[in-house]
């Protein structure tokens, strides 16, 4: 973790004074690449002035010829730097999971923000939302602090429908524990690169249905911050016919639970997605 500014930069938090300039920035990332270091997430970025993203074009060009692989964080939106620079992993660029420590109105608008990411920020380049929680509370002890108000399929969901090839799931020692086993589990097999992506079903602000493709694999995921529950037959005709899936899935009262379920003629499926809860389908 790097702070992108030199001196004159007020936030705190260090290294500073490493990579704003050509000379400090060699130096430094040489020494990186000599310990093992495979790659930075660079914070507190100086707005959108010129300077600035030079910059940004600078460390991403030196960090790889190091062999360094960049994520950009407190930045501004990417353009283009997927096609341009191939180290280039991801940048946050949006009110990340960050933003939930901090009220907890983020949480109680977290579903529709959700709904909105992939319909906005996730089209533009890879998002570093910062990966799903399962802590009910943020804070260490999970007992106090802003309440999370998704559920946890729903965190589930999002760990597949918020794109990034790096992905920050926010587990805490109690999770081990206090969250469920097949939750856990979930988060352990999740995939973070994709081959393919299809639009199911969905409206920003209210809900999104989405399927992606791993190899050949598929996995369908879902959100809903609408008031009413999302009720609707899908047909994935991605799955072969008749097939087995594992369905995670939340009740009314945002218990999640997972469960096998073969697929109907024409492979179709009904679901129903609570507000502030998740779908996700699998084989």
């Amino acid at each position: 973790w790097y702070n992108s500014n030199g001196y004159w930069n007020d936030a705190p938090q260090g290294p500073r004074g490493a990579l704003d300039n050509i000379i400090a920035r060699n130096k430094e990332m040489a020494w990186l690449q000599k310990i093992g270091v495979k790659g930075l997430k660079i914070d507190f970025w100086g707005g959108d002035k010129q300077m600035t993203m030079q910059l940004y074009e600078e460390i991403l060009y030196d960090a790889n010829r190091y062999g360094l692989q960049l994520i950009f964080h407190g930045c501004t939106l990417p353009r283009g730097w997927e096609r341009m620079y191939p180290n280039f992993a991801s940048a946050e660029a949006v009110r990340a999971s960050e933003n939930l420590s901090f009220g907890q109105y983020a949480n109680d608008i977290e579903a529709v923000n959700g709904s909105l990411h992939p319909f906005i920020r996730n089209t533009v380049a890879s998002m570093d939302f910062g990966g799903s929680a399962l802590n009910k509370f943020y804070n260490r002890n999970n007992n106090r602090g802003n309440r999370r108000v998704t559920s946890d399929v729903y965190a589930l969901a999002t760990s597949i429908l918020f794109q990034s090839p790096i992905q920050h799931i926010a587990i805490a020692p109690n999770n081990l524990t206090d969250a469920p086993a097949w939750a856990i589990e979930f988060l352990k097999e999740i995939p973070t690169t994709w081959d393919d992506i299809k639009y199911i079903d969905g409206y920003p602000g209210k809900y999104a249905i989405m399927a992606r493709r791993h190899g050949d694999k598929w996995y369908i995921m879902g959100v809903n911050a609408s008031d009413q529950a999302y009720q609707a037959t899908l047909t994935l005709d991605m799955f072969p016919q008749g097939a087995t899936v594992r369905m995670y899935s939340d009740d009314a009262e945002l218990n999640g639970s997972v469960k096998s379920v073969k697929m109907k003629k024409k492979n179709q499926i009904k679901v129903t997605i609570p507000k502030n809860g998740g779908l996700v389908i699998c084989e």
